[in-house]
């Protein structure tokens, strides 16, 4: 018999009894019934049931264990009578009545308890985590995770991509966030950086005639973290692939996150045939581009019905300004004063004057803004919005540009509060045709609105001939459930036209040469028609686990601060250490200091 274990601790069952067996685990549980002690071992693979009786060789030893003591423990198995069946276990039907224990380690008192799922303050579950992974729910979370991995990586195979590894110490971008650098001791005052993304190399790849690559691929950021993105790092499903449109994209990307939702997603509904909405649309539409399509209610433009209204102030608003819109954001079920109170005072609590609003009884809308408006343009809006008795309407007005995001967080607050949002789902859509060019305030200047490197739609034509303002850019978003998994883009492979873009964007060819040099040398040397995608990793399996926060499906998170509790870092190096790299420390005065 092997020397710890002859099965691991999810592994007996019924067919097992009158076996001799060794077990090795963690104490889970320990109780004492009456003389009778029950130890509940547990490993990676499950948790089985030990009894010790009083005539046991081994009882006085075993009434010393406690919680998350090591053991080894040897017996025969036997079966659970009736009443003593544990349905929710798989071993539940037998247990072990031990004539050997083993202690192979001991462990103090705990700072937090592995069972149960008790609620424990961040700071103490990321300093032990190693403690908390051993909770069940985690724990599972983990290998859900390791699984999702392993079927994606297939699922890809199978599709016809190949995994390549691109660097993960390369050269600083002024893309996107800020990078994690990188000193180099053999280049005195120079340094690498960790790729935010491997944007650049996997364009590369496409040039260098690889057609279809993958790779789950690590990604470092220093920016401030969020609950639906760890802080430093991330992982991501890299995809690029040549000779494509957007559509083809959209084919290769849409069976693999289908059939894997569909795989873990616990038996709920997945999107079949994922919509594609324009960017235009679903800010109208939703108030994001990040719609969850669980909620049905869906907002509309209702100015008209306020043009040379009674309501004065929406009426002067739109009289003074023509890009003043008024959007109605329905609430079906939400008709009851006290709701809209609630809403009312939401909005306020937000920083906003308040929602107006009309709700619907006895075949009339009823309230203020009802009340100014007239019987006649409040028929219109219930008609338009197809309301009935019982249902609700919310107003907000202004610039959509401006109110758009407060109008989006009505919606969804309406949705959550009315109970309307279809939990036990996940919906996909594509969000498409995005703006190539914003107009930046600050900077009285036209500049990209997202990434730099996507192809306008209408090539080198439009952008001589569009307002760029006008033009739309071949990129697409992924949005499951209201969380965005990724962006993505058909890129730009033609320097004269990469070089347009950045011109109309106010950066002078030494800027695209000094930044992206590389990259632009690349693609006058004969580059294919290339796009991708790459959907986040950490969000997909919160998503598939049930989970708010990314912490609860990483394995090693950081706190919100972007420290490691358990290890210790960013921790102070050695004075020799900061020599060999040529590095002076100064560091910003504090109040003591």
């Amino acid at each position: 018999m092997h020397r710890y274990r002859s099965h691991d601790c999810g592994a007996l069952r019924k067919a097992d009894v009158g076996n001799n067996v060794r077990l090795s685990g963690w104490v889970h549980r320990v109780r004492d019934h009456g003389g009778l002690l029950f130890i509940d071992l547990r490993d990676h693979y499950g948790i089985t049931q030990c009894v010790v009786d009083p005539d046991s060789p081994v009882f006085g030893l075993a009434e010393t264990v406690r919680a998350e003591w090591v053991l080894c423990v040897e017996g025969d198995v036997k079966e659970r009578t009736a009443e003593t069946v544990n349905a929710n276990l798989p071993t539940g039907d037998v247990e072990i009545f031990l004539d050997k224990l083993e202690v192979l380690a001991e462990c103090p008192e705990l700072p937090l308890p592995v069972f149960g799922e008790q609620e424990y303050p961040e700071d103490i579950r990321l300093k032990y985590r190693f403690l908390d992974l051993r909770r069940e729910r985690i724990h599972a979370n983990i290998l859900k995770r390791g699984k999702i991995i392993s079927s994606i990586r297939q699922r890809m195979i199978d599709g016809g991509f190949f995994e390549f590894q691109t660097p993960i110490l390369t050269a600083s971008s002024p893309e996107g966030a800020r990078d994690f650098l990188v000193p180099s001791r053999m280049h005195p005052g120079k340094f690498y950086a960790l790729p935010q993304a491997p944007q650049q190399f996997k364009q590369l790849i496409m040039v260098a005639g690889f057609d279809r690559y993958f790779q789950i691929a690590p990604c470092f950021r220093d920016e401030d973290a969020r609950a639906d993105r760890s802080p430093g790092e991330f992982y991501q499903l890299d995809i690029e692939m040549s000779f494509v449109e957007q559509e083809d994209v959209f084919q290769a990307v849409e069976p693999v996150l289908r059939g894997l939702f569909e795989e873990f997603g616990d038996g709920k509904p997945v999107t079949q045939e994922f919509p594609r909405i324009p960017y235009a649309e679903a800010m109208q539409k939703y108030g994001t581009d990040k719609p969850d399509l669980r909620n049905p209610l869906i907002m509309e433009d209702v100015t008209g019905a306020f043009r040379g209204s009674g309501f004065k102030i929406f009426a002067g608003m739109i009289e003074k300004d023509d890009k003043v819109r008024v959007w109605a954001i329905p609430a079906k079920t939400g008709g009851s004063r006290a709701f809209c109170d609630r809403m009312n005072s939401w909005a306020q609590g937000e920083g906003q004057p308040g929602l107006g609003y009309i709700f619907f009884r006895d075949g009339e809308g009823a309230g203020p803004v009802a009340k100014n408006i007239g019987p006649e343009r409040t028929t219109v809006i219930r008609e338009q919005l197809g309301l009935e008795d019982g249902d609700a309407v919310f107003f907000v007005a202004g610039d959509p540009k401006k109110f758009a995001p407060f109008a989006g967080a009505a919606r969804t607050r309406a949705g959550e509060e009315l109970n309307l949002v279809a939990k036990d789902r996940f919906d996909f859509c594509w969000i498409v045709d995005f703006p190539m060019f914003e107009w930046d305030e600050e900077e009285k200047k036209v500049d990209f609105s997202h990434n730099p490197f996507s192809m306008p739609q209408g090539g080198l034509q439009a952008l001589e001939n569009q307002d760029p303002l006008t033009i739309n850019a071949w990129q697409y978003d992924i949005v499951c459930n209201g969380i965005e998994l990724s962006s993505g883009a058909i890129r730009n492979h033609r320097p004269e036209i990469m070089k347009k873009a950045f011109d109309l964007a106010g950066y002078d060819e030494s800027v695209l040469e000094e930044k992206f040099g590389g990259m632009l040398r690349a693609l006058t040397y004969g580059a294919p028609p290339h796009g991708g995608i790459a959907p986040g990793i950490d969000r997909i399996v919160m998503l598939l686990c049930g989970e708010e926060n990314l912490r609860e499906v990483v394995m090693f998170p950081m706190n919100q601060q972007a420290e490691d509790l358990l290890m210790g870092a960013p921790s102070d190096v050695s004075a020799r250490q900061l020599r060999d790299l040529h590095i002076r420390l100064n560091l910003p005065k504090t109040e003591n200091s």
